[in-house]
């Protein structure tokens, strides 16, 4: 195959996958015309359309999944094992994708790419916030960020964080208005801000366990949102009660504008574990930042 073909392939794959010109050229580093000039003379070569254009969207056409499906990945092997050619390098080099929720990138990975990027400014790292539960291979990511429970088994799984305590927690104004909940069961009847879960589509049932009895409660409320931050910020403001990270929690709790109830039910959870699959070769710039994010701490 020529060398224009798979250089011409890989723009295509951008687009297909962006849905976007725009999108596609800012990531590969080109004009938006160029790109578009780029994947017209490849349907032009190969004698069949593999975008359907419309003023608002872009998407493949049949052929074009076929490639996408077909071609696509072994399109990343190539690019894949040329950018494994940095091992040969003095320095390491790569760009790393790694998909995370708000919270673990606020608390764990943020504080800790902080001091090791400055070492190694070869190295890319680009963070996706979901707080879904993300199909890392299928989102062609490099690694991905969960609580310790939540990865596969086929995974490789480095600890990154320490344990992780929930709080129940509400503003004062709030309780001046309501009496606290005693036991899970009686957030039945309060005013609590939701988080929609990204994978599932639902609201998060929030969890509880005392004495070895673990309880779900479907919580309901006038807010919700699709990320753990902003669920702090309407707490303070007296809007219901949140069920939030500890450590989000802390600074506003020994501030006075917070206040806690049902901390006898919040039993810790296993901390954050970096996982990828157990194939994926580990290049130099991969290993250096798992050992950057490995959690030094008496667990693991």
């Amino acid at each position: 195959m020529p060398a224009e073909d798979l250089n011409d392939l890989a723009a295509f794959l951008a687009v297909a996958r962006e849905c976007s010109f725009t999108r596609a050229a800012a990531k590969l580093g080109v004009s938006q015309s160029a790109l578009s000039q780029t994947v017209r003379a490849l349907e032009a070569r190969f004698g069949v359309r593999l975008l359907t254009r419309t003023t608002r969207s872009v998407a493949p056409t049949e052929a074009g999944e076929r490639l996408l499906r077909t071609v696509g990945p072994r399109i990343e092997e190539i690019q894949a094992e040329i950018e494994s050619l940095s091992e040969l390098r003095e320095k390491p080099a790569g760009t790393i994708r790694i998909t995370a929720g708000d919270h673990a990138v606020h608390s764990v990975l943020w504080p800790k790419l902080a001091k090791f990027l400055p070492n190694y400014p070869d190295i890319k790292v680009e963070l996706f916030i979901d707080n879904g539960l993300t199909d890392i291979v299928a989102g062609r990511y490099d690694a991905g960020v969960r609580f310790g429970e939540q990865v596969a088994r086929d995974m490789i799984a480095v600890r990154i964080g320490p344990d992780v305590r929930f709080a129940v927690v509400g503003a004062k104004s709030y309780f001046a208005r309501r009496p606290p909940p005693l036991t899970p069961h009686d957030l039945v009847g309060h005013n609590c801000v939701g988080l929609r879960l990204p994978t599932s589509g639902g609201l998060y049932a929030w969890e509880f366990e005392k004495d070895g009895r673990e309880v779900r409660v479907r919580v309901e409320g006038q807010l919700v949102f699709n990320g753990v931050l902003p669920i702090v910020e309407a707490a303070r403001a007296g809007l219901g009660l949140a069920h939030v990270p500890e450590d989000l929690a802390e600074p506003y709790l020994a501030g006075g504008d917070l206040v806690r109830v049902l901390e006898d039910w919040c039993a810790p959870w296993s901390g954050y574990r970096l996982y990828y699959p157990s194939r994926r070769q580990s290049s130099p710039a991969f290993a250096l930042l798992v050992d950057a994010l490995r959690h030094r701490g008496a667990a693991n």
